[in-house]
């Protein structure tokens, strides 16, 4: 019997076998990995290998996806820390933020790591409220 938290050549696969067990490319995995999704290989170089803990974060990532979230949300909102984790030492990170100033008096933030299609969406929203508030009745509009 292996004692816990000890690791096997069992649990241990190289990019490709992760891949087909996985049901992505490699190329997503290393996407993955690069958003920072995913963790690196437990072993780098050419004989990197990849365990257990890829497999689940990987079907997480799915089941997140399934729901409906994006990658930037995932990372945005770091909705694949285990239940019950705190960050450690994380530094603060900035946030960059867009301001869209629909009326002179109503200004719209929106951080700006936002998905470009949900971007296309703020700013068709935008455009509408924009109008709407320039309708009859305002100082703007006569």
């Amino acid at each position: 019997m292996v004692p816990s938290g000890v690791k096997t050549a069992a649990s241990m696969w190289p990019l490709a076998e992760l891949a087909a067990k996985s049901g992505l490319t490699g190329r997503t995995i290393r996407y993955y990995i690069a958003r920072g999704l995913l963790p690196g290989p437990l072993k780098g170089g050419r004989g990197a290998v990849y365990g257990l803990e890829h497999v689940d974060r990987l079907e997480q990532i799915r089941r997140l996806q399934a729901r409906g979230l994006t990658l930037a949300e995932m990372v945005q909102q770091q909705a694949l820390e285990p239940a019950g984790s705190k960050a450690t030492g994380s530094a603060v990170e900035p946030e960059a933020w867009w301001q869209y100033r629909v009326a002179p008096d109503v200004v719209v933030q929106v951080r700006g790591d936002a998905s470009p299609w949900r971007l296309k969406q703020i700013r068709t929203r935008l455009a509408e409220m924009a109008a709407a508030l320039q309708g009859p009745g305002t100082p703007e509009a006569t």
